[in-house]
């Protein structure tokens, strides 16, 4: 019995070690797609500004012209810092709070937002989740090994050993 005992957890340690392997190639897939997804966004916002600040003033946003500018900017240059693992989880938070706005500002979405719990599929239909998502993800696990913040830091490590 203990032989079993003994190939299981070599079999689980192996299975986990060629997961763990997996992680920072998916990473960089959720970077690479959201960031440009965010940056698109941001560039669609930037080009037709006077609709946003329109839009913004329809849900009585402060400031809509300001708010519009800063949020496709945001989205512009924050998805292409989050794409290339630069600043990423200073980025991340800006997106992840962002996008927790957007939940909040939009009715319909607001109402959703309040679902997370209780109706949790209105929380996961509504359109800001999966943007909301890739930035809490990336915030919490960091940009992985392919990224801009990891080749800066090792370089910066290298630099203090030598």
């Amino acid at each position: 019995m203990t032989k079993i005992v003994d190939l299981g957890k070599t079999a689980y340690s192996s299975f986990t070690s060629l997961l763990n392997l997996a992680q920072s190639p998916l990473l960089l897939a959720i970077r690479l797609y959201w960031g440009f997804q965010f940056a698109q966004d941001g560039w669609g916002k930037l080009t037709h500004i006077d609709r946003v600040a329109q839009f913004f003033a329809s849900l009585n946003l402060p400031a809509p012209g300001a708010t519009a500018h800063i949020c496709a900017l945001v989205e512009f240059f924050g998805g292409i810092l989050f794409a290339l693992g630069l600043g990423s989880r200073l980025v991340s938070l800006i997106l992840f709070v962002n996008m927790t706005m957007a939940y909040l500002s939009v009715p319909d979405d607001r109402v959703n937002f309040s679902h997370i719990f209780s109706k949790p599929e209105d929380f996961y239909g509504a359109s800001p989740y999966t943007y909301w998502f890739a930035a809490l993800l990336i915030l919490i696990l960091g940009p992985g090994v392919f990224a801009l913040d990891w080749i800066i830091r090792r370089r910066f490590a290298a630099e203090r050993k030598g």
